[in-house]
């Protein structure tokens, strides 16, 4: 069992297939990451999410950040996803969960009184030396991506 992240801690290093080839952690190494894990692509709350993270991109990039968004589904799922909604983040797919339980985004959830186990809707600010600057967890996306790049602009 590990700990939970918590601000201050060494990111996990990852590398995972992505739509439009790896997404990597180390070869992002010098830039301000924001880290997103959602449940599942092309549902209501995560193309949303996506959306708006799309709508700010030119200010994440602006402010130096990088916005990568990690789910379990396949990385020819995240091309779909990508090209239906013109989504700006790099899509990393996570199929064997590892990643998302290393950064402690695999929960117990429940629906209609039914336990399951599914990711958490998270955001982690990483630095651009891989520290993990900032957590959110049950994330909701009304609000969130304008708190998100406030956070960024702080770190600047």
């Amino acid at each position: 069992m590990t700990t939970e992240l918590k601000a201050g801690d060494a990111a996990p290093d990852f590398t995972l297939p992505g739509d439009a080839g790896e997404v990597s952690l180390g070869a992002l190494k010098g830039k301000t990451v924001v880290l997103y894990f959602y449940p599942k692509d092309d549902t209501t709350g995560c193309t949303a999410e996506a959306q708006a993270f799309t709508a700010a991109a030119d200010d994440f990039a602006g402010a130096g950040a990088v916005v990568v968004g990690v789910s379990k589904d396949s990385a020819a799922s995240h091309g779909k996803f990508r090209a239906k909604y013109g989504l700006a983040p790099l899509l990393g797919s996570d199929k064997d969960g590892d990643i998302v339980v290393r950064y402690g985004a695999w929960v117990e959830k429940s629906m209609y009184g039914r336990k399951y186990m599914g990711i958490d809707r998270s955001t982690f600010l990483i630095d651009g030396n891989g520290v993990v600057r900032r957590i959110w967890r049950k994330v909701k996306v009304p609000g969130h991506i304008a708190d998100v790049l406030s956070a960024v602009k702080a770190l600047s």
